[in-house]
């Protein structure tokens, strides 16, 4: 008996340590998680236990079975830290397809290095990282660390489907805190969330189990609307030796004020040179004008991140004498000189490309950016201080209809920032095209871009002139091109306005058939493909921004030749926008004439198949054809 116990406990352990060696098999995924995948997330845990207003420790681990190529920049390890967080206990392995051991890696294998970015002057952010290599598919990574805070402002957001084409088997995330010590969370729409209280601590904790991968979506806004995530924040925090609240934008708000009302000081001969520079200005809004055009020509941006230097802008004293500063220190600057003359201005933090702060759940992380609002009942004027381009009062497309955080005396307010409606957003282009009878055609263009347009194209303006030909070969595409000239130019300072000249000859704009000769119309502004259709299409879509671009062409036909037919005019309206093409013919000349306003709506799922029926049309629509014959 007692042999033949050995015998079957020695069985159970040999069979405990061959399930423990092959928990990583490819095999063991269920089937409905590979469809479609190109990496499954095995099992992923981040546990955080908060002690204080101050400490806090993550233990982070995950394992992801890499299956194809395609996924191959998620074989890599990586956390960010800085004096105040450090990561360590760092451990990783790597397994076959068959769940079996190829590689143990060692502390020494894992690489900490700088964050320093070009354009960052200092930060004290650095990196501990892993690549992981292996030349067969499919097969794992695991690797684990753990993470001290000595202080935080927010705590790690938990995001278990951070990308398309990845499934995710088990992820869970949990949050441990002193009863005592309020916080707060934000979750994905209908997520469960767990709580347990034990000892003057609670634990909130999710979890997530065998989510299949989502295949992206074009014109899509995002994961976010049916994928979990969990954001979570103190009420009340301590960093860099600086206390503070976020229990409401208003407190935040009182919190960046407090960081800011000290460093606003002109040294007295930059005051003397404000005044002097404004004297011959008769309203506010010249004087803002003269002042915003001396930040732009006599500053550049840097980025600045050490610790509280994060959030508390440098001296306006030390911007006069250095003339660079990062966004928060050009915007306190230019608030600064704005004071010297007496105009009121307020500091304002947003997320510039990301969401709107939501009026709810007052947080950091959502911002990421500075700029400064000059308050008036009539004209508010809003600076984006960082650029030495963009016209006075121009926010472009990143910052733009946003809720937004103003810093008063008084804390922190919430605001919206400008909208730019389709017709703000234009594209302007006329354009005369001068035929002959081998289809060869002598072009001349010239187009406006406003508001959002401009913000797209004022790259151009930048580039030096073969770098400008590059591009427009690229973007207008027309067949054996030739380029004579290429001007751009700002008409205005004042205003989002670039003005584009181009001068150009072709060889193949006609196209031959029989005695006949075919012209597509429509030669500069084509749409150039169809959003593919998607089958249960699970994420909202949107454009990036509503614009609306108008185009005329006048064609002077070849000698001898006139037009047989002519396309009849066509009219497109739906919820998503409206478009006209029309041709008429005058004396020896084709004027086509084309509009297309596109809203800026956000739009459910279920109206996408009603979207490419739209984009569609608009995409026959643009090869309409005009029929050219020989005259008798």
């Amino acid at each position: 008996m007692k042999l033949k116990y050995f015998m079957l406990a020695a069985l159970s352990v040999v069979a405990s340590l061959a399930h423990a060696q092959n928990a990583y098999d490819v095999a063991n995924i269920p089937a409905e998680l590979m469809k479609g995948s190109t990496a499954v997330v095995r099992n992923e845990q981040m546990n955080i236990v908060v002690r204080n207003e101050s400490s806090a420790t993550m233990n982070y681990t995950t394992a992801i079975t890499i299956l194809s190529r395609n996924s191959e920049g998620l074989a890599a390890m990586s956390e960010y830290y800085d004096k105040f967080s450090s990561v360590y206990n760092l451990k990783a392995t790597m397994y076959d397809a068959k769940g079996q051991k190829l590689k143990t890696y060692k502390t020494s294998d894992f690489k900490d290095r700088s964050l320093t970015s070009e354009g960052t002057l200092f930060d004290d952010n650095r990196l501990k990282e892993l690549s992981f290599y292996n030349s067969s598919y499919p097969f794992t990574i695991e690797y684990s660390y753990e993470k001290d805070f000595k202080g935080y402002l927010t705590f790690p957001s938990w995001t278990p489907v951070p990308f398309y084409d990845l499934a995710v088997e088990k992820s869970s995330y949990s949050l441990t805190a002193p009863e005592a010590l309020k916080v707060k969370f934000l979750t994905s729409f209908n997520l469960k969330t767990d709580s347990l209280k034990t000892k003057g601590q609670v634990t909130y904790s999710w979890a997530l189990k065998n989510m299949s991968s989502l295949e992206y979506e074009p014109m899509s806004v995002g994961l976010r609307e049916i994928t979990p995530w969990v954001n979570a924040s103190p009420n009340k925090f301590e960093y860099d030796n600086s206390r503070g609240s976020v229990e409401s934008w208003k407190e935040m708000g009182s919190w960046i004020y407090g960081l800011s009302k000290d460093v606003q000081a002109l040294p007295e001969p930059m005051k003397v040179k404000v005044k002097q520079l404004v004297a011959s200005a008769k309203t506010d809004r010249e004087k803002i004008n003269l002042l915003y055009k001396y930040l732009q020509a006599n500053t550049r941006y840097v980025s600045v991140q050490l610790g509280i230097g994060g959030f508390k802008p440098i001296a306006a004293d030390k911007v006069a004498a250095v003339n660079y500063g990062d966004c928060k220190a050009l915007s306190n600057y230019m608030k600064s000189m704005l004071d010297a003359v007496d105009i009121k201005s307020n500091l304002v933090m947003l997320g510039s490309d990301m969401p709107s702060l939501n009026p709810s759940y007052s947080s950091f992380g959502q911002a990421n950016h500075m700029i400064l609002c000059v308050p008036s009942a009539k004209d508010t004027v809003w600076l984006e201080c960082t650029s030495q381009f963009m016209p006075t009062g121009f926010l472009g497309n990143s910052t733009a209809a946003k809720n937004v955080l103003l810093v008063t005396d008084e804390g922190g307010k919430l605001v919206r920032t400008p909208v730019y409606n389709p017709t703000d957003n234009f594209q302007k282009r006329t354009a005369s095209v001068m035929l002959n009878e081998a289809g060869q055609g002598q072009i001349s263009i010239k187009t406006n871009f406003g508001a959002c347009q401009y913000e797209d194209n004022l790259p151009m303006l930048l580039k030096d002139p073969t770098a400008q030909r590059k591009s427009i070969m690229n973007n207008l595409g027309l067949p054996d091109m030739e380029i004579i000239s290429a001007t751009y130019i700002q008409p205005d300072r004042d205003l989002p306005e670039l003005e584009e000249q181009i001068h150009l000859k072709t060889n193949q704009l006609l196209s031959r058939g029989g005695d006949k000769m075919f012209l597509t119309l429509n030669l500069l502004n084509r749409a150039e493909r169809v959003p593919r259709k998607v089958e249960n299409r699970k994420t909202s879509f949107a454009v990036p921004f509503g614009y609306e671009d108008t185009d005329e062409i006048v064609y002077t036909l070849p000698k001898g030749y006139k037009a047989s037919f002519i396309p009849e005019a066509v009219v497109l309206e739906s919820e998503f926008g409206r478009y006209t093409a029309k041709t008429t013919l005058k004396d020896n000349q084709l004027i086509y004439t084309r509009t297309q306003q596109m809203n800026s709506k956000k739009y459910p799922a279920e109206k996408y198949e009603s979207a490419v029926e739209f984009y569609k049309k608009i995409y026959l629509a643009d090869r309409q054809k005009a029929v050219l014959e020989k005259m008798d």
